[in-house]
């Protein structure tokens, strides 16, 4: 063995990605199952007791009830994490954006229909956020696959954040 040959096969094994799931209603919950499926790390938070709850979301590794720009400011958002976020309106909406846009984030993706998210992208430029970092936004969120159900909105999301991890978005 001395002074020969070797072959070493390296398999790199990256962490499961963060997945954080701004809002606990029916899409964030159909987004938690699934995405539980595929391996994400499944962070959830919402400032609705009755919505956020470890009974709602037992596979998820954590289960926050906050204010949500309060807990987002704070957060740990990592370049290898992806941001979902489907509250139940438009200034929850608006201050959850504003807290996490300018993290490094590999996805940040938002519900809502052209004219809403419109209007949330028009409330960041008022607040002085810089075009480029509007642009990075996923919003309307999803693949366009016609989806109408939560189930299917949650099977969009998911689609279109795997895109981005393999570069296909």
């Amino acid at each position: 063995i001395c002074g020969g040959q070797m072959d070493v096969h390296v398999d790199a094994l990256e962490p499961a990605p963060r997945l954080y799931i701004i809002g606990a209603g029916h899409v964030g919950w159909h987004l938690a199952r699934i995405a539980d499926e595929i391996d994400f790390r499944v962070h959830v938070i919402d400032d609705r007791e009755k919505f956020a709850s470890r009974e709602r979301f037992p596979a998820a590794e954590t289960v926050v009830v906050e204010p949500l720009a309060a807990w987002l400011q704070r957060a740990d958002v990592p370049a290898s994490s992806y941001v979902v976020i489907v509250t139940r309106g438009h200034v929850q909406d608006t201050d959850a954006l504003g807290a996490v846009i300018h993290s490094p984030a590999a996805y940040i993706g938002m519900i809502g229909s052209r004219r809403k998210t419109g209007r949330v992208f028009e409330a960041m430029k008022a607040q002085g956020i810089e075009q480029a970092l509007i642009d990075r936004v996923h919003a309307p969120i999803g693949l366009e696959i016609g989806a109408e159900t939560p189930e299917e909105i949650a099977v969009s999301i998911v689609g279109q954040m795997i895109a981005v991890m393999r570069g296909k978005a």
